[in-house]
C-alpha cells in the first residue's frame, strides 16, 4: 500500500482536517490526522494494519511476543496490530503526568514488544510507552505507526516503521504564522481533556 493510497482511507473518512488544531505535544497545526475516524471502520483498520504488518515482517527481521501502545489513539490499532501479528496486545493508560499499566496487564520479562501507534508526531507518547515497556523488563524490537508526521525526522530511540510519512509543519503557540493565527484553536485530541 502506498503513501496515496493510505492518505485516501483518511481522506475518505474525513479524517485528514484543516484548520487551526492544538495537538497533544501542545503545538499547533494548519492540519490534524483523527485515526479514530478511518479505524472507526473495521475493514479498512484492518486493511491499514495488514499492510503495516507486513511492511515490519518484510523490513525488520525481528521475533514479536506482544504488542504495546499508549492509550487512547493507539489502543484501536495496537489491538488489531496484534490481531495481525498474531500476538497479544495491550495498552498504556496516562496517570498522573506519565504512562502506566493498569488493568491486570503485564509485560513478561525479556518479551519481544512492539510499540504501535496510530499518529506518531514528536514522538513523546512513542518514548513514554517504550519506557514504560523497558521498566517491566520487556524488550522493545521496534515500533509502528499508521502516519509519521515527521516523515522520518522524528528519533524514538527504536526502529520505527509507518505505512506512510507525512510532513506537516507545527509551531509554537507564541510562534504562529499570520494566517493560522487568523483561525481559533480546536484540540480535537485526547490528551488533557476531562
Amino acid at each position: 500500500m502506498n503513501r496515496e493510497e493510505v492518505l485516501g482511507f483518511f481522506r475518505e473518512a474525513d479524517a485528514l482536517l484543516e484548520g487551526h488544531f492544538i495537538l497533544s505535544s501542545g503545538l499547533h497545526a494548519a492540519r490534524y490526522l483523527q485515526c479514530a475516524r478511518v479505524m472507526m471502520d473495521p475493514v479498512v483498520g484492518a486493511k491499514l494494519c495488514k499492510a503495516l504488518a507486513d511492511k515490519i515482517r518484510t523490513n525488520l527481521d525481528v521475533t514479536i511476543d506482544l504488542v504495546v501502545s499508549p492509550a487512547m489513539g493507539g489502543v484501536v490499532v495496537g489491538y488489531e496490530m496484534g490481531r495481525q501479528l498474531g500476538v497479544k496486545a495491550i495498552f498504556t493508560e496516562r496517570v498522573g503526568a506519565g504512562l502506566s499499566l493498569r488493568r491486570g496487564f503485564e509485560i513478561p520479562k525479556n518479551a519481544r514488544v512492539l510499540m504501535a501507534e496510530d499518529i506518531v508526531t514528536t514522538g513523546l507518547s512513542s518514548r513514554e510507552c517504550i519506557k514504560v515497556i523497558r521498566e517491566y523488563g520487556g524488550d522493545v524490537v521496534a515500533a509502528s505507526c499508521l502516519i509519521d508526521r515527521s516523515d522520518g525526522a522524528v528519533d524514538i530511540g527504536v526502529p520505527l516503521v509507518s505505512l506512510a510519512g507525512l510532513e506537516i509543519a507545527s509551531y509554537e503557540a507564541d510562534n504562529l504564522p499570520a494566517d493560522l493565527a487568523g483561525i481559533p484553536a480546536i484540540k480535537p485530541g485526547s490528551r488533557g481533556l476531562k
